[in-house]
């Protein structure tokens, strides 16, 4: 029997054409089958997009990748480098006989910075047409994955995805759209060995006058506040001791051990007796990644985020700052900073934040 797995997944909304890599500015023109009569314009802005789930629908069952090969065999340093970040100790996972871990499946297939190579003209013409009808913004919403066999070092993976359903129209807080399910069937010498089912909401941003093709192709970047972070009753204490400049962990009344981020009880012996503790502010690049896409508003890419190993044994993920992205490296020392962040365009209030610096640049200043 299959394994099966299943996991909820959120993301920034943006404009998939910016996002994805998959659109050329030609996807950004009305097809010829949707009339004027279906965008409803005022003075260059798309509002109020209507209805055009007859139009998507008819894109069921089409391809959205057809014969696709992975960029590379499973291999084992993707596998190490997976099991390191994630901190998965398994030994089915290492040694001569040694597996990927399933939740790998789709790791295998994901394409590089310049966006999917693999997407078919139907997959195009679905999200241009909504793109043009003002359903400019998208967020991953879940998975499901199986997995047949494990997949093991020198496995060469081919796969296809279909697109498997498109919901009626759906409104939401965020607003009103479609919820688009692809599935991704993976195979190796024509053996089945995963199969991942994708769901994403395409939606016009409620109370957001969505930009026009032309507007789009046409405006200056506005100016844009960097997103606030959500405080809630776990993490509260934290947020208060940013605003003091202070690096507050939890440690354990029990056990003593730190942890970070902030929750409601212990990973260890499970207590929910916790004391807050300052943190030093010296740490190591653990790992890291430089962003290139989405050129999200109010971030300039590409641009470094690291996984930063505290000398209070956790580990946090901030922004790497005082160096170039192309100069950041595993091991790096950094020390804690703290940014102010906010206060852009509609946005009220400004927010700490704490960031890393590389140490060897501070020091030659």
């Amino acid at each position: 029997m299959a394994a099966r797995w299943h996991r909820g997944v959120t993301a920034q909304p943006s404009s998939y054409a910016e996002s994805s890599g998959d659109l050329g500015p030609g996807f950004l023109t009305a097809p010829a089958y949707l009339t004027d009569s279906q965008i409803i314009r005022e003075g260059g802005q798309v509002r109020d997009p209507v209805d055009i789930h007859p139009l998507l629908k008819g894109y069921e069952g089409r391809p959205a990748a057809a014969a696709a090969r992975a960029g590379d065999p499973v291999n084992a340093p993707m596998i190490r480098h997976w099991c390191e970040v994630m901190g998965d100790t398994n030994p089915a996972y290492t040694g001569p006989d040694a597996i990927a871990p399933p939740t790998m499946l789709q790791a295998w297939i994901m394409p590089g910075p310049g966006g999917p190579v693999h997407r078919s003209p139907a997959y195009r013409e679905l999200v241009g047409l909504l793109s043009t009808a003002g359903y400019t913004a998208v967020v991953a919403t879940d998975c499901e994955q199986e997995y047949p066999r494990p997949l093991r070092p020198g496995d060469a993976i081919t796969y296809d995805t279909v697109i498997e359903t498109v919901s009626p129209r759906k409104t939401t807080r965020l607003g009103a759209g479609y919820f688009i399910t692809t599935r991704t069937d993976l195979r190796v010498d024509g053996e089945c060995v995963g199969s991942h089912r994708f769901r994403v909401f395409r939606y016009a941003p409620a109370g957001v006058a969505v930009p026009s093709a032309a507007s789009r192709r046409d405006a200056a970047p506005a100016e844009s506040a960097r997103p606030l972070p959500v405080v809630n009753r776990d993490n509260a204490a934290f947020w208060e001791g940013v605003a003091a400049r202070k690096l507050l962990l939890q440690r354990c009344d029990v056990c003593a051990a730190p942890r970070f981020p902030w929750l409601p009880g212990c990973g260890e012996c499970g207590s929910p007796e916790w004391t807050a503790v300052e943190a030093g502010g010296a740490g190591t690049v653990f790992s890291y990644v430089v962003v290139h896409h989405p050129a999200l508003p109010a971030f300039d890419p590409p641009y470094a985020v690291g996984l930063i190993q505290l000398a209070e044994g956790v580990r946090m993920i901030s922004n790497i700052v005082g160096v170039p992205h192309d100069r950041v490296r595993i091991g790096m020392p950094v020390d804690l900073e703290f940014v102010q962040v906010g206060g852009g365009a509609g946005v009220d209030g400004e927010q700490l934040l704490p960031v890393f610096r590389a140490r060897a640049e501070r020091s030659a200043r």
